[in-house]
């Protein structure tokens, strides 16, 4: 638990922190079971104790925003807010994951430290506050429609509700129907609010709206676009990791597989010492 609180107070304090790393917001893109969450979870802790890299576990308990009807959308509520709160529990790192809805936020913020507001729902004011109450720390990803400057208005609605501790997180802009592009000059915007940036790395590598209604995804640019992120100045990155992608049940085809994380990591942490 102290390792959990260490890393939820650097958050808190990522401008005044002495730690000259980028803290990692990673996991897999869903719940699948407990047996390969809590796998992945210790595996990626692991990692980021030796590298000295503040870890925020990520994985969300449901999929609201799918193409298909039929696509995996979880295991169930319950059981997977469950899992998340072993993760925390057992392993004693921190957790973040989506929330959808103002219930979900009172419900979500019983089991995990971190609210995660999707990019398609940057701007649902209600959301926002539900989120901003539970005084949690609230990260919210740009829409992929939206300008980093526009992004003050979210970060406002949340600091109405008494909650400064908010992260934005940039995740790519629609370049046409199926692709994004990340424009690296949305991380010093965004860090005029004076919060922390993320730059979510997979994400922002997916191939949505595809005709056959699964997000597809370039993974072989996940380590130029995180090189990039780490020398535009990004506080932290984050980074969908799977055993294996090719049988993850959400968002495979962008992931990264769990093997070559820390080789990734080691090569970013080069770039952040030799520049800041």
């Amino acid at each position: 638990m102290e390792y959990r609180r260490r890393v939820i107070d650097q958050l808190n304090n990522i401008k005044n922190t002495d730690n000259n790393n980028f803290f990692l917001i990673a996991g897999p893109c869903v719940i699948e079971n407990e047996e390969i969450t809590l796998g992945i979870a210790e595996k990626v802790k692991n990692i980021c104790e030796r590298l000295k890299i503040p870890f925020i576990f990520k994985a969300s308990y449901k999929k609201a925003n799918r193409s298909k009807l039929d696509s995996f959308t979880g295991i169930g509520d319950d059981e997977a807010l469950n899992i998340l709160s072993q993760v925390g529990r057992l392993l004693g790192v921190p957790t973040i994951t989506d929330i959808h809805t103002e219930q979900e936020a009172v419900i979500a913020a019983k089991c995990v430290d971190i609210l995660q507001i999707p990019a398609f729902l940057c701007r649902q004011t209600d959301l926002l506050l539900a989120a901003g109450r539970t005084h949690k720390i609230v990260n919210v990803k740009k829409g992929q429609f939206l300008s980093a400057s526009s992004m003050k208005f979210t970060v406002e609605k949340i600091k109405s509700t008494g909650n400064d501790k908010i992260i934005l997180t940039e995740r790519g802009t629609m370049f046409g129907y199926n692709d994004l592009l990340v424009d690296f000059r949305s991380i010093p915007e965004m860090q005029k609010n004076n919060l922390p940036v993320v730059l979510d790395i997979t994400h922002s590598l997916q191939q949505p709206n595809t005709t056959s209604g699964v997000t597809g995804g370039k993974p072989e640019f996940i380590e130029v676009i995180a090189k990039a992120g780490i020398a535009a100045g990004a506080d932290g990155i984050f980074i969908e990791t799977h055993p294996e992608p090719a049988k993850a049940l959400s968002d495979g085809s962008n992931m990264l597989k769990l093997e070559y994380l820390e080789e990734l990591l080691e090569k970013l942490l080069k770039i952040r010492n030799s520049l800041f």
